[in-house]
Protein backbone atom coordinates (compact mmCIF):
# COMPACT_ATOMS: atom_id res chain seq x y z
CA UNK A 1 0.00 0.00 0.00
CA UNK A 2 3.03 2.38 0.51
CA UNK A 3 3.23 2.25 -3.47
CA UNK A 4 -0.22 3.60 -3.98
CA UNK A 5 -0.22 7.31 -4.89
CA UNK A 6 -2.40 8.95 -2.63
CA UNK A 7 -2.45 12.29 -4.32
CA UNK A 8 -4.04 10.46 -7.75
CA UNK A 9 -7.26 8.67 -5.10
CA UNK A 10 -7.57 12.37 -3.65
CA UNK A 11 -7.63 13.88 -7.82
CA UNK A 12 -10.34 11.10 -8.24
CA UNK A 13 -12.36 11.82 -4.80
CA UNK A 14 -12.48 15.67 -6.03
CA UNK A 15 -13.31 14.57 -9.80
CA UNK A 16 -16.11 12.39 -8.62
CA UNK A 17 -17.35 14.94 -6.03
CA UNK A 18 -17.62 18.09 -8.49
CA UNK A 19 -19.42 15.60 -11.10
CA UNK A 20 -21.70 14.51 -8.37
CA UNK A 21 -22.29 18.89 -7.99
CA UNK A 22 -23.03 19.03 -11.45
CA UNK A 23 -20.05 21.08 -11.76
CA UNK A 24 -17.36 21.25 -14.34
CA UNK A 25 -14.83 18.53 -14.15
CA UNK A 26 -11.04 19.76 -15.11
CA UNK A 27 -9.10 17.49 -17.41
CA UNK A 28 -6.93 16.96 -15.16
CA UNK A 29 -8.46 15.37 -12.79
CA UNK A 30 -9.97 12.94 -14.45
CA UNK A 31 -6.67 11.10 -15.64
CA UNK A 32 -7.14 8.74 -13.06
CA UNK A 33 -8.65 5.17 -13.62
CA UNK A 34 -9.80 4.01 -10.13
CA UNK A 35 -9.58 0.37 -11.43
CA UNK A 36 -6.28 0.41 -12.37
CA UNK A 37 -4.83 2.13 -8.92
CA UNK A 38 -6.78 -0.83 -6.95
CA UNK A 39 -4.85 -3.43 -9.46
CA UNK A 40 -2.07 -2.24 -8.56
CA UNK A 41 -2.32 -1.41 -5.00
CA UNK A 42 -3.65 -5.34 -4.87
CA UNK A 43 -0.31 -6.22 -6.77
CA UNK A 44 1.91 -4.68 -4.32
CA UNK A 45 0.40 -6.01 -1.25
CA UNK A 46 0.92 -9.23 -3.03
CA UNK A 47 4.52 -8.04 -3.54
CA UNK A 48 4.81 -7.96 -0.34
CA UNK A 49 3.43 -10.83 0.93
CA UNK A 50 5.39 -12.54 -1.44
CA UNK A 51 8.81 -11.20 -0.38
CA UNK A 52 7.87 -11.85 3.08
CA UNK A 53 7.17 -15.29 2.57
CA UNK A 54 10.40 -15.61 0.68
CA UNK A 55 12.76 -14.06 3.22
CA UNK A 56 10.98 -16.76 5.82
CA UNK A 57 11.83 -19.75 3.64
CA UNK A 58 15.21 -18.51 3.26
CA UNK A 59 15.39 -17.69 7.23
CA UNK A 60 14.34 -21.27 7.44
CA UNK A 61 16.64 -22.88 5.33
CA UNK A 62 19.54 -21.47 6.67
CA UNK A 63 20.61 -18.42 4.23
CA UNK A 64 23.43 -16.74 5.76
CA UNK A 65 22.23 -12.94 4.68
CA UNK A 66 18.95 -13.21 5.77
CA UNK A 67 18.25 -12.21 9.96
CA UNK A 68 15.58 -12.62 11.82
CA UNK A 69 14.63 -8.95 12.65
CA UNK A 70 14.75 -8.39 8.51
CA UNK A 71 12.43 -11.44 8.57
CA UNK A 72 10.03 -9.91 11.35
CA UNK A 73 10.17 -6.49 9.86
CA UNK A 74 8.99 -7.97 6.14
CA UNK A 75 6.00 -10.25 8.04
CA UNK A 76 4.88 -7.11 9.74
CA UNK A 77 4.95 -4.73 6.57
CA UNK A 78 2.97 -7.64 4.92
CA UNK A 79 0.76 -7.98 7.39
CA UNK A 80 0.12 -4.46 8.25
CA UNK A 81 -0.46 -3.71 4.44
CA UNK A 82 -2.83 -6.45 4.03
CA UNK A 83 -4.65 -5.34 6.68
CA UNK A 84 -5.31 -2.11 5.07
CA UNK A 85 -6.40 -3.61 2.02
CA UNK A 86 -8.76 -5.70 3.59
CA UNK A 87 -9.95 -2.24 5.49
CA UNK A 88 -10.39 -0.86 1.60
CA UNK A 89 -12.40 -4.10 0.50
CA UNK A 90 -14.70 -3.22 3.41
CA UNK A 91 -15.26 0.52 3.16
CA UNK A 92 -15.83 -0.19 -0.50
CA UNK A 93 -18.61 -3.14 0.29
CA UNK A 94 -20.18 -0.86 2.63
CA UNK A 95 -20.19 2.04 0.02
CA UNK A 96 -21.80 -0.11 -2.52
CA UNK A 97 -24.48 -1.69 0.11
CA UNK A 98 -25.26 2.06 0.58
CA UNK A 99 -25.39 2.90 -2.66
CA UNK A 100 -27.93 0.00 -3.60
CA UNK A 101 -30.09 0.47 -0.92
CA UNK A 102 -30.34 4.25 -2.07
CA UNK A 103 -34.07 4.32 -3.37
CA UNK A 104 -34.84 5.92 -6.94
Amino acid sequence: MSDMNVSQVLAQMRSMSLQAGGQEVPESAGNTDFSALLQQSIAAVNDTQQSAGKMTEAFETGAANVSLADVMVATQKANVSFQAMLQVRNKLVDAYQEVMNMPM
